[in-house]
Order: structure tokens, then C-alpha cells, then sequence
């Protein structure tokens, strides 16, 4: 019993790629397929926007840039806004003296 030729097997060609997203989903809006995005390679800017509300992003790119890249960086720059957002509200207005501590063994009634 011998092996098989490896001869007899007929080479495997290159395997298709499927194309990546270009559309998404709203971070604020939540409508699907929504926010478009473009990327202009030869200026080396990529523009991100919402048919739906209008929200628009633009970022750097290069030559290694995808659609999801950009999505990924709205994405951290709109958390990093909110985080922002909240560190620089004002404090609830409240009095400026201290709560009185409740007295453990007042003999009051």
C-alpha cells in the first residue's frame, strides 16, 4: 500500500475577500445602516455622518484606513465628550453648612 502523490491534488486559489462595512448604526439615534462613511485617501481625511440626525465626525486617514476605523474613533471620542461632559458640570446646589449628625442618646420627647 502506498500514499497518495500529492501531485494529484490540484491547487487551492486565492480565497475571495468579503468587502467591510461602510454603514453602521447611530450612536444617537439608533437607526441601522444610518451613518455612512467616506474616506478620502489622496486629501487623507475620512468624513462620517447620519442620514437620520445629521451627526457628523471627521477624522485623519491613511492609506491603511477602513470604514470601521473611523466608526471605532466617533465612537471614543463621543464616550470621551460624555466622560468630559461630566467632570465639568456644576454641583447639585446644596446648603453650605454640615448635616447635623442624629444624637445617639439624646433624652429628649
Amino acid at each position: 500500500m502506498g500514499k497518495r502523490k500529492k501531485s494529484s491534488r490540484k491547487p487551492a486559489g486565492p480565497r475571495k475577500k468579503d468587502p467591510l462595512e461602510t454603514n453602521f448604526t447611530c450612536l444617537f439615534c439608533h437607526h441601522d445602516k444610518s451613518v455612512s462613511v467616506r474616506i478620502d485617501r489622496k486629501e487623507g481625511v475620512a468624513q462620517l455622518f447620519c442620514k437620520v440626525c445629521d451627526q457628523r465626525y471627521q477624522s485623519k486617514a491613511n492609506h491603511l484606513t477602513e470604514p470601521i476605523d473611523i466608526y471605532s474613533e466617533w465612537i471614543d471620542a463621543a464616550d470621551a465628550a460624555e466622560r468630559e461632559a461630566i467632570t465639568t458640570r456644576r454641583p447639585v446646589a446644596s446648603s453650605s453648612r454640615p448635616a447635623r449628625a442624629p444624637s445617639v442618646g439624646s433624652d429628649e420627647d
